[in-house]
């Protein structure tokens, strides 16, 4: 399973607004081209988590 990840580099480090996960590139694509058509997201893998059976 993985998270992707997205840092707001502007904002201070415990800001609410600096750190932005999503569950799927999908749902970052769409937070991205309403709020930062420019930003990107990284993929990371989630530790420890189990994995979800369709």
């Amino acid at each position: 399973m993985t998270v992707w990840a997205y840092v707001d580099t502007s904002k201070q480090v415990g800001d609410p607004d600096q750190l932005k996960l999503f569950a799927d590139q999908d749902a970052a694509d769409e937070w991205f081209r309403d709020n930062d058509p420019e930003g990107v997201a990284f993929e990371y893998p989630i530790i420890g988590g189990k994995e979800k059976i369709a």
